[in-house]
C-alpha cells in the first residue's frame, strides 16, 4: 500500500502562497485519483481539490481560481499551489490516494499525515 507524506505546510500571512507536497513511496501513475484534503478546528474534513490518472480535476468552490492540483508522476508527487491564501483556508491539509478494484468491487485508499497551513490576517 502506497505510503503518503506532506510537506509545504507553515504559517503565511493572507496573500500569500504556499506550495504543498505529497510524497508517495510508490509509483502514483496508476492511481485512480489523488486529492487534498483539508480540516480546520471544529469543522469536518473537505476535498480542497482532486486529479484523476487522465487528468481531470475537481476543486472546491471556495478555493478555486487560487488552488491549483498537480501530478508529477516522474517523481511520484501530488501538489497543491495555494496562491491568494485567506485565513478561512487555515487547515491542516491531508494527501489522498484512491483506487477501484472492479475484481473486489471497492475501493482501496491511503492517507497522509497531515501538513498545517496557518495563515494569518
Amino acid at each position: 500500500q502506497v505510503q503518503l507524506v506532506e510537506s509545504g505546510g507553515g504559517l503565511v500571512q493572507a496573500g500569500g502562497s504556499l506550495r504543498l507536497s505529497c510524497a508517495a513511496s510508490g509509483s502514483i501513475a496508476s492511481i485512480d485519483a489523488m486529492g487534498w484534503y483539508r480540516q480546520a478546528p471544529g469543522k469536518q474534513r473537505e476535498l480542497v481539490a482532486s486529479v484523476t490518472s487522465g487528468g481531470s480535476t475537481t476543486y472546491a468552490d471556495s478555493v478555486k481560481g487560487r488552488f491549483t492540483i498537480s501530478r508529477d508522476n516522474g517523481k511520484n508527487t501530488l501538489y497543491l499551489q495555494m496562491n491568494g491564501l485567506k485565513p478561512e483556508d487555515t487547515a491542516v491539509y491531508y494527501c489522498n490516494a484512491d483506487s477501484y478494484y472492479s475484481e473486489y468491487g471497492a475501493h482501496f485508499g491511503s492517507w497522509g499525515h497531515g501538513t498545517q497551513v496557518t495563515v494569518s490576517s
